[in-house]
Formats: C-alpha cells, sequence, structure tokens
C-alpha cells in the first residue's frame, strides 16, 4: 500500500508494471475501491506503468467533508500524476471514473495520450436521481440502497451464480464512508460534460455492457457519438462493473485499443 498526500488529501495508491513504459490509470466507479481492477490490471504490467488509486471519499483515501464536484476528483488526479512525475497517460476510467478521465482528457489534453470510457456518459442521470440517493445514504447509509446498487452493477445471472462473490463486493461497497459516497454523488449529479466531449482529442474508446442497469448501453453509445472519432463495443452478458463480471473480454477489448493507439 502506497499514501501520498495530493490536492490536499491522503490519496491511497498502487504502482506496478515497468517504470520505463507509458503509464496506464484506472480509475473507479462509485462506491467501489481499485481492488475492482484485480482480475483486469495485471494483464498490462509488462508493457505499461499501471497506476491503480482510490478516489477521494473512497477506499483508503481520504473523505474530506461533502460534496465534491467533478473537478475536485480531477484536480486529485491530476496531482498524483504530478507526485508520480507521470507526464502524459493513457486513462481507463468506469462510470464516474469515467467521467473523472473525460473532464481530464478537457482540461489536460496534453497529458491524456488515449482513453477507454467504460459504463459512462458525459452525462450520468436526473439531478432528481441523484438527490434522492444522497438524501437516503444521508439518513442511513450506504446499507438500506446496497442491494438495489448491486442489481444495477451485475447481471441476474451472475447474482445468482456468483452469490459469494457478489456478497464479498457488497462488503466493498457497504463500507465506503457514507459522506464519501454522497459526495461523489453530488459530483455525478453536477456534471454535465455534453459540451465538452467535443474537445475530446484523445484516441477514445467507450464500452458498454448489454444489461447495464446505470449506464445502458444506449447511453454510452450516444457519449461515443459526441466525441470525434470514439469508437463503440458492446460486452454481453455483463452489467455495470465489468471488470468484475467479464473481466477478459474488457482486457481484450482494452489491449487493441491501447495497439491501435499506438501505445503497445
Amino acid at each position: 500500500m502506497a499514501f501520498i498526500r495530493a490536492n490536499g488529501i491522503v490519496l491511497h495508491h498502487h504502482v506496478t508494471g515497468r517504470t520505463d513504459a507509458p503509464a496506464l490509470v484506472f480509475s473507479n466507479s462509485l462506491g467501489s475501491d481499485f481492488r475492482i481492477w484485480q482480475a483486469v490490471a495485471p494483464a498490462f504490467a509488462d508493457r505499461f506503468r499501471v497506476l491503480l488509486y482510490d478516489k477521494r471519499g473512497h477506499g483508503l483515501s481520504d473523505a474530506p467533508p461533502a460534496p465534491y464536484t467533478m473537478d475536485d476528483h480531477t484536480d486529485d488526479l491530476l496531482a498524483l500524476l504530478d507526485h508520480l512525475e507521470i507526464q502524459s497517460a493513457a486513462l481507463v476510467g468506469l462510470s464516474v471514473g469515467g467521467m473523472i478521465a473525460q473532464r481530464a482528457a478537457v482540461r489536460a489534453p496534453g497529458r491524456v495520450r488515449a482513453l477507454v470510457l467504460c459504463c459512462t456518459a458525459a452525462k450520468i442521470g436526473a439531478p432528481e436521481l441523484w438527490a434522492e440517493r444522497i438524501s437516503a445514504v444521508e439518513k442511513g447509509g450506504i446499507e438500506p440502497i446496497a442491494d438495489n446498487v448491486l442489481q444495477r452493477w451485475f447481471t441476474s445471472d451472475f447474482r445468482k451464480t456468483r452469490p459469494d462473490v457478489v456478497a464479498g463486493w457488497r462488503n466493498m461497497l457497504v463500507r465506503i464512508p457514507a459522506h464519501g459516497y454522497a459526495g461523489t454523488c453530488a459530483a455525478i449529479r453536477d456534471a454535465d460534460l455534453t459540451a465538452d466531449a467535443g474537445r475530446i482529442d484523445a484516441p477514445t474508446l467507450c464500452i458498454a455492457g448489454d444489461q447495464d442497469g446505470s449506464t445502458p448501453a444506449d447511453v454510452v453509445r450516444n457519449t461515443a457519438s459526441l466525441i470525434p472519432g470514439a469508437r463503440f463495443a458492446l460486452i454481453e452478458g455483463c452489467g455495470h462493473i465489468p471488470c468484475i463480471e467479464k473481466p477478459a473480454a474488457l482486457t481484450q477489448l482494452i489491449q487493441n485499443h491501447l495497439q491501435e493507439a499506438g501505445l503497445v
């Protein structure tokens, strides 16, 4: 485990792979920590300097008072890259991690060499949805909403056939600090990246799960249509967290995209 203070908060992170290789950063979804990449990230360690990190309010990183903004999360990432002396990187972002990646690509285009936007969009959900979720978490914590979240994260088949695995990831979810979760909900609620999507010039791949209950495939496909030159790919039999449910398929798509972007 490694910890550094960046942008005024302590961030938990892990670096693996080759120090002389291009950097590849994985950014997590709402309610998760970087362990969700455990079946994907190792596949890139022989060709990349791989960075995993817990965003603010999640995992072992600091959880400052809520609410947060998408620029808060983006500032954290850019400050972490500065601390690690990473001048540029390919970014793989899942859900809110994908929104952070989009924002970084607009704010610091010279630092983003390629984007993989997984189960994410330029705008996710209506403000009323997020206000309702924030209120529920502030009143009762994450536990009361956890099962509904898991229904969006994973397909029915995965939940039925892998109950112990799902229970373990549920444990991760409910142990996220409630105010860190709610703070990031506020960041998603207030972020509309649609107007800036056309400014993204990094090679971009947008990936959806065909049974994603949080960012349906059509929403992800629409975001791909806003980004110049972006491609869209669909993973079948998959919900919102393909790095857990379909890691081999996701790994292959990322590998192919990075190769086409000239990074492999």
